[in-house]
Formats: structure tokens, C-alpha cells, sequence
């Protein structure tokens, strides 16, 4: 069966056939070149309207890299007609295979960009012998056709969060669709302003966001501002992973100030190597830990008062109406507030200036969790490690749409990939 005979059956091209194919040198290397050729008494599309008008002239051949077949690099060459057309002018032809200037098919830039998604773009450069800017390439443009093409009906609930990228205090914004069954990353941006996140809303729109039903979010005074103005009926929630990492991070600096103190005083240090005994959920511990954390509690020590009142506030999430878990968050506040605890002492006026974002959590049923943000966002920090090599933010915003987008691709025939 000839070569072009099997094209015919993956990828056929309307007004267009397969001519002959032969193997000759492209760039010193041996490679499979199959020509194209338009249909006889085909006339040119206009690449800006699609219409088609009589042809111009015609261009010198074009190669155009398609998927390796077997041991070869394969190339498509074409001598593009230019079109006339009527509104817009003397314009080079559309062709089917590709777009615009590009030298590389749609079907393997789609190809590239699949297997970007299973490597990194190094390696995948390095195993199809290309530069890691064709794989760029590749992955932008199926990102941009995803983004033209994507549905964002029947979003109801989002997530809003932040990550540090590269170095020096910089943060990209991230909004991510918290449905269930319909979890994926809906916008990116740089910095974490005000600004920032208007403009997810705007491109967002305002019937979309008047939609809105639960809105997850930490207690960033921006992120809060913007919600408050743009999604007023939907709740928004500070649901208990980012309360319970507050907590956290008063335990631990206590922790800090207390070790600090043993080796300034010349102590034994009981709290040496006792950092995740106290960060970590009971029911996580090993046995071992677990026996050490018995030991520990029998101390007066403020990391261990610390670590108590954390345990009691647990209670908190458990109930199962909003006006008594009102009645026992001020009650907490209100003892935690007679201690000495500084750090914890902060998390309770925290808890007391967000009080009615917290109770949120219980009307929403617990329904929704921002452990699925952070679950997001872990991914979204693999794949910086596995798009290494980008340099700016947009670089980087491309490669995060590609995983974590969902995106739709463009129609593609081929399997292996």
C-alpha cells in the first residue's frame, strides 16, 4: 500500500491531494517529503474570511514538518497560491494543515503537544529531535485553540489561590472550577492585586459570574475585595484548610521561640525533632510518634498549650448547625485570648474578624473544600518543574493551561501520541 494511500485513510485534505514521495535531504538529514498538490479547477481560500476568489500567482514550495513516520522525519510540501480576494485583498491561501507563517502541521504541533503533557518539553524535544521552542509552539498554539474553543457554562463554584513563582516575592493568581466532576483551572495571572483578579472577572462577564454560588478563597484582603464586589451572592468561604494552617504556623513558630530559648539557656531540647508531632493530625502518627506525643503532653510547655487549643478548636467543624458553631467560636476566642500565646492569640483575633466567611463553611455544608485548590496547586508546581526551561510568566501561564486546563483540541486522527 503506497504511503499516500494511507494518508488518504488518517488525513485527508479538502481541494487538496497527495502527490509524490521521496526521500531527500532536509537540513543534511534524510527525510520523507510527501508533495500536496490543489485540486485541478480548485480555487484558494482567503485566509481571513474563507471565501474563496480566483488565484493570484503562486509562492516557491514550502516544507512543512508532519508526524515522523518509521526512522524519518516526514515534511508536507506545498507551493501556496496567493488568493484575490474582493475584501481583503492579495492574501497567501489558507491551507488545512497549517496556520500562518508556522512551518509545522497542526497535527504535529497537536502531536508535540500531547507528549509534552507525559514528559517534559526537553525531553520531548530531545526524543523527536526538535528545538524545545518548536515544543513551545506546539503546546501555545493547542492552548489557544483550547481557550477559543472551551465551554464555561454551568460554572457555579471557584477557587482562588496563589503560588510563588521564580524569585523575589512573585505570584501568579490562579482561579480554578471547584464542580464536582468538572475540576480544572479557569484563569492565571501575574501578581496577586486587586487588579489581578478583576480581571478574571471581567473576562470572566457578568452573567457568568452573577451565576457564581461558593467562592473559595484564603484571607488575602485583595482576593476578598474583589469577591465581595464582583460575586456578592455567592458565598464565600474560608473553609477549614486554611483556618487549620493558620493554626499550624503559630504552633510552630512557638515551637521555634521555645527551642531558641533551650539553646540560649543551655537546656535539654524535649521539642528536638518534635516539629510534625505537633503539626501533624493524631489519627496520622506512627506508634512511635505517637508514644513521644504522650510524653510531650505531660509538659508545661506553650508549644503543648498551643497544640491543645488547636485540638479543642477541632470540635468546632463537627457541628452541625451555624448559630452554635457561632456560640463556640467565640467562646474559643474568647479563652484563647487570656492566654500568653502571641501567635495564637493573632489566629483568634484572625477568627474573629472573619467569623461570618468562616461560618460560610456550614451553610455551604462543607461541601466545598479548598483542599482541592491545594490540590491544584501542587500539580500546578509539577508542572513548573516539568516545563523547565521558561523564562517568563507567560511561558509559564501556557504551560499551566495545558495540564490543568482541560482544554478541547483541535481534531486529530492519529492514535499514537
Amino acid at each position: 500500500m503506497l504511503i499516500k494511500t494511507l494518508l488518504n485513510k488518517v488525513e485527508r485534505f479538502k481541494s487538496f491531494v497527495y502527490g509524490a514521495t521521496q526521500v531527500i535531504l532536509v537540513d543534511g538529514v534524510e527525510a520523507l517529503v510527501i508533495d500536496i498538490e490543489a485540486r485541478r479547477n480548485s480555487r484558494p481560500a482567503c485566509p481571513e474570511c474563507h471565501k474563496r476568489a480566483p488565484a493570484h500567482d503562486r509562492q516557491p514550495p514550502r516544507l512543512f514538518e508532519y508526524l515522523p513516520i518509521w526512522s524519518f522525519k516526514s515534511y508536507l510540501r506545498y507551493a501556496p497560491r496567493r488568493v484575490k480576494c474582493p475584501e481583503h485583498g492579495v492574501r497567501v491561501e489558507a491551507m488545512p494543515w497549517a496556520y500562518g507563517k508556522e512551518r509545522m502541521t497542526i497535527s504535529y504541533q497537536v502531536f508535540l503537544a500531547r507528549w509534552a503533557k507525559r514528559l517534559s518539553w526537553k525531553e520531548t524535544a530531545t526524543i523527536f529531535e526538535t528545538s524545545w521552542d518548536s515544543v513551545f509552539r506546539a503546546v501555545q498554539f493547542v492552548v489557544s485553540y483550547g481557550l477559543a474553543h472551551r465551554n464555561l457554562e454551568g460554572v457555579t463554584e471557584i477557587g482562588v489561590d496563589e503560588i510563588a513563582v521564580f524569585k523575589g516575592h512573585k505570584y501568579l493568581t490562579l482561579v480554578y472550577q471547584l464542580n464536582a466532576g468538572a475540576r480544572r483551572l479557569l484563569w492565571c495571572g501575574p501578581e496577586r492585586r486587586v487588579k489581578t483578579l478583576l480581571r478574571f472577572f471581567h473576562q470572566f462577564g457578568k452573567e457568568r459570574s452573577a451565576q457564581l454560588k461558593f467562592v473559595c478563597s484564603d484571607m488575602w484582603a485583595p482576593y476578598l475585595k474583589v469577591i465581595a464586589k464582583k460575586a456578592p451572592q455567592a458565598l464565600n468561604i474560608l473553609d477549614r484548610f486554611h483556618v487549620m494552617r493558620k493554626f499550624n504556623e503559630a504552633i510552630d513558630e512557638i515551637r521555634r521561640t521555645e527551642v531558641r530559648e533551650f539553646k540560649a539557656n543551655k537546656q535539654d531540647n524535649v521539642l528536638e525533632r518534635g516539629r510534625w508531632l505537633l503539626l501533624k493530625r493524631p489519627e496520622n502518627l506512627t506508634e512511635k510518634q505517637t508514644a513521644r506525643l504522650d510524653e510531650l503532653l505531660k509538659l508545661n510547655l506553650p508549644s503543648i498549650k498551643a497544640y491543645l487549643l488547636r485540638e479543642d478548636f477541632q470540635r468546632f467543624w463537627d457541628y452541625q448547625r451555624y448559630d452554635f458553631a457561632g456560640k463556640f467560636l467565640d467562646n474559643w476566642v474568647t479563652r484563647t485570648l487570656q492566654t500568653d500565646l502571641e501567635p495564637m492569640k493573632k489566629v483568634a483575633k484572625m477568627l474573629r474578624k472573619h467569623k461570618p466567611m468562616i461560618l460560610n463553611w456550614f451553610k455551604a455544608k462543607g461541601q466545598l473544600s479548598s483542599g482541592a485548590v491545594e490540590g491544584m496547586n501542587l500539580k500546578a508546581k509539577l508542572t513548573m518543574r516539568k516545563a523547565y526551561g521558561f523564562k517568563t510568566l507567560k511561558c509559564l501561564e501556557i504551560a499551566l493551561y495545558h495540564e490543568l486546563g482541560k482544554l478541547p483540541e483541535p481534531e486529530y486522527h492519529h492514535r499514537f501520541c
